[in-house]
């Protein structure tokens, strides 16, 4: 083979962002979807559906490109997840590297009170999938009519409002009497409890456009500098925090569970002891660390902060900015929990950080003990 002839060196390509739609039985998604799909904005967008039969495909459809694969008049495509996201994927990615098909983000639809985590999981520990996918928000519907009886009645109706970037409340047109308006900021109060860090979209106002449901993560390929404020929504959670502090109030026992909080410190952190801290948080934690996101000042790179994003045990690879949005350059990390008391996660950031009160463990004493969950270090 003569050097003309040598293969380009293949540059990986940009990370797909990945939407998860998700809420609660009879919040309404399909109807979303249906107007969704008729947006010329999602004209370059896959969408992962459980079942056709309720979305109104009649005046959208074109043509099928395979068994399982339709793309409609706007553009999109449509697949069928059938349980195996997995291979909903695999198949997209297949159309889309022969040409078969064009996209530049994907939907997945989830159905009723599925807990989304385990699909995530199960999609995103795949090596390939998370090489060419990056997850750039989960959007929750909530129901406000029956939104508060949901949430009291089903643990996993709290997680799903908890793991949110966008929280979509539907039908409130029909909210028609004093009582259900009541009953409705009542709900929107205990949704901006559960998670400060959620943006609240009114569907019936027309809120809930591609513009504000797409686009919550930090891999848009469309948006160069990222907003990590905005992702973040430190303030908002410190905020929530202070308020809290002054006001308790009577909470359902499903919410009383979560907790968010923010950590963040001025010190560079270096990559070594990050990596000990986050798996250390993951091996304890795991299950009930509902989010997490964060912007890191690593020591070894301080001109290129890092960013991690988490839901439950789905821990996207860290991913390096080429340089800081802003003048803030303090290390931040946001939390949403349920049944951690945040003050256990602040101690252990601080143990790994050097800040280590006079009884308690610093972070060698944490890093060399064997009965640390995956072991200490080797040795």
């Amino acid at each position: 083979m003569t050097a003309s002839e040598q293969p380009a060196e293949r540059v990986p390509p940009q990370p797909i962002p990945l939407t998860l739609l998700t809420g609660f039985l009879g919040a309404g998604k399909t109807t979303l979807l249906n107007g969704l799909l008729k947006d010329p904005a999602l004209s370059d967008t896959a969408v992962i559906i459980n079942e056709f039969g309720d979305i109104a495909l009649d005046h959208l459809l074109v043509e099928k490109i395979d068994g399982d694969m339709m793309v409609l008049s706007s553009g999109c495509l449509c697949c069928n997840l059938r349980g195996d996201l997995v291979t909903a994927l695999e198949r997209l990615l297949r159309n889309l590297d022969n040409g078969r098909a064009s996209f530049k983000r994907v939907i997945v639809e989830t159905t009723g009170l599925a807990d989304p985590a385990p699909l995530l999981q199960t999609a995103m520990s795949h090596p390939y999938l998370l090489m060419r996918f990056r997850l750039d928000g989960v959007v929750t519907l909530v129901d406000a009519i029956n939104g508060s009886a949901t949430l009291d009645n089903h643990a996993e109706a709290v997680k799903q409002a908890a793991v949110a970037d966008r929280i979509v409340l539907t039908k409130t047109d029909l909210l028609d009497t004093p009582e259900h308006i009541a009953a409705r900021n009542t709900l929107l109060q205990r949704l901006h409890k559960l998670n400060p860090a959620a943006t609240l979209l009114d569907a019936a106002a027309g809120e809930a456009t591609p513009a504000n449901l797409l686009g919550c993560g930090l891999y848009d390929p469309s948006r160069k500098i990222p907003d990590v404020s905005r992702w973040l929504a430190d303030e908002a959670i410190a905020a929530a925090q202070a308020h809290d502090h002054h006001h308790h109030h009577d909470v359902n026992r499903h919410d009383e569970r979560v907790r968010a909080f923010t950590l963040s410190t001025e010190r560079a952190i270096p990559a070594a002891m990050l990596d000990l801290f986050l798996e250390l948080l993951r091996s304890t934690h795991g299950p009930n660390l509902l989010r997490m996101k964060a912007i890191v000042n690593v020591e070894e790179t301080p001109d290129r902060p890092m960013v991690l994003h988490g839901v439950q045990h789905v821990l996207h690879p860290a991913a390096q900015l080429e340089g800081w949005p802003d003048d803030d350059r303090r290390t931040r990390m946001v939390f949403i929990v349920r049944d951690i008391e945040p003050r256990i996660i602040r101690e252990l950031f601080d143990a790994f950080l050097g800040y280590t009160a006079p009884d308690r463990p610093d972070a060698a004493a944490i890093v060399d003990n064997p009965l640390v969950p995956f072991g200490g270090r080797d040795r």
